[in-house]
């Protein structure tokens, strides 16, 4: 009967070992399958395709026949003309275009001579291209009188220039995105960029100048680097470099959004207007919004900058230098605007393509210098971005931050291996059953050959005895 019972739990052991190998190779083979490949991860979403497709047009067509492009609510690519012949050939390249009064020589001619006149701190101007005019923009700080002669400006360009009073005041946000400090305030770290000479970090230029001093702690014990070089105002731009015992560590193109999370950055671009975007800073954590004007200019108080890009995304004091990315793209790093995270407002965004141009840097685990450029720039012709926009589907308003992962230290990383070995959806927990399959396999074997050992052994001692 002991032996009858024997057997039954070694075949039961020996039924369970093999039903876990096969149950681990078929986890191992699904999460394998459903694995993305490089190729799939390196491909453009859709909303950088439309956005690919507009601006392609307009540099064809030039900036006498067209006034800009964004992408519409359904994801297609839609650009402004300004006669039948150029909406013809925007149709032709699987784009929408939109028939309109000004150029757009005709709204940078605005531009010009509002830029021209004396500056009036708290004003902000960008060309609005749905609409087809240039809107400025005054804060609560600009007097009645400063308004009025604003509006004579405005009303002497013409139709093309509208006038917006706007709440809350155009500030820049000193006081990934984790959080840097220095004597002059708290800023938040933008993203990690490299040359030859070194590791820095690229964030706003407002956020101190050459020679700031930065630590990674609020009681200025853990020193992180020091600004070697500041673009403000004009830009809104500067690098920290990393002291040699504080070298920026793994995960260095990773942003922190929060909850020990972070989003991997893979490339470098321009945003596009009515682009779903996203923003993280150590105050507010993480943000998104849509584009709505490239090139804006606003008048802080401490100076003009240009060139800046304007969003719905919400910022607060603290965030200043933080990033500005989607789908994994690197597009701009936090300057100034005005309002909070609880009332809304308008955030404006310093271009990385520039910064990183000027500065001859490129970002960390990026190829050299001349690819960031590349990055915003597509070697598809119209036609064929747009028939891949198309393919791959998805409006605009459905783009994600990018590929989310757990950042921190060393405990992080622990966490991050265990999660891993945990996760269904990847190869960790079918190797796990199999190699326990294989063990106990293995052990069973083992246990039954020492039995019938021993059983020989009684025998044979018995017929000898």
């Amino acid at each position: 009967m002991r032996h009858a019972r024997r057997r039954i739990v070694r075949r039961g052991a020996r039924l369970a070992a093999v039903g876990g190998l096969l149950c681990g190779g078929f986890m191992v083979t699904r999460a394998m399958a459903s694995e993305p490949s490089d190729a799939s991860r390196a491909t453009a979403s859709s909303a950088q395709a439309a956005a690919d497709t507009g601006a392609g047009l307009v540099s064809r067509l030039g900036a006498s026949r067209t006034a800009g492009n964004w992408i519409a609510a359904d994801g297609r690519p839609v650009v402004a003309v300004t006669d039948a012949d150029a909406a013809d050939a925007v149709k032709r390249a699987g784009a929408r275009p939109k028939v309109v009064t000004h150029s757009m020589q005709d709204l940078k001619s605005a531009t010009q001579e509002l830029s021209s006149a004396p500056r009036v701190p708290g004003t902000a101007w960008a060309v609005d291209y749905r609409n087809n005019e240039v809107v400025v923009q005054a804060d609560s700080t600009v007097s009645a009188t400063d308004w009025k002669r604003m509006t004579k400006l405005a009303d002497g360009i013409g139709d093309s220039v509208r006038m917006q009073r706007t709440q809350g005041t155009f500030t820049t946000r000193v006081n990934g995105a984790q959080a840097i400090f220095s004597t002059g305030g708290r800023c938040s770290a933008g993203f990690n960029v490299t040359n030859a000479q070194g590791a820095f970090i690229l964030t706003a230029g407002h956020c101190g100048p050459a020679g700031s001093v930065w630590f990674s702690d609020n009681t200025g014990r853990q020193q992180v680097g020091r600004t070697i070089t500041t673009a403000f105002p004009g830009s809104d731009f500067s690098l920290i470099q990393y002291d040699s015992a504080q070298q920026a560590g793994a995960g260095t193109n990773v942003v922190s959004i929060g909850g020990g999370n972070g989003v991997r950055i893979t490339g470098v671009a321009d945003p596009t207007v009515g682009q779903r975007v996203f923003r993280s800073g150590s105050t507010s954590g993480l943000h998104d919004g849509q584009v709505t004007a490239l090139n804006a200019t606003v008048n802080y108080p401490e100076g003009t900058v240009t060139g800046l890009v304007e969003t719905t995304v919400c910022a607060e004091p603290g965030d200043s230098g933080g990033p500005l990315f989607s789908e994994g793209i690197a597009l701009g790093v936090t300057s100034g605007g005005n309002g909070d995270c609880k009332s809304g407002g308008t955030t404006f965004f310093q271009p990385v393509t520039k910064a990183l141009t000027a500065l001859g840097v490129t970002l960390a685990g990026q190829p050299a210098q001349g690819s960031a450029g590349g990055a915003a720039q597509s070697s598809q012709a119209p036609s064929a971005a747009a028939s891949a926009m198309a393919s791959q589907g998805g409006a605009p308003g459905s783009a994600a931050p990018g590929a989310v992962e757990a950042v921190g230290g060393e405990s992080g990383a622990a966490q991050t291996f265990v999660s891993a070995l945990t996760d269904p959806g990847n190869v960790g927990p079918g190797l796990l059953i199999m190699g326990g399959s294989v063990i106990a396999f293995v052990a069973t074997r083992f246990i039954r050959t020492e039995q019938d050992r021993n059983a020989y052994r009684r025998q044979y001692s018995q017929s000898w005895g």
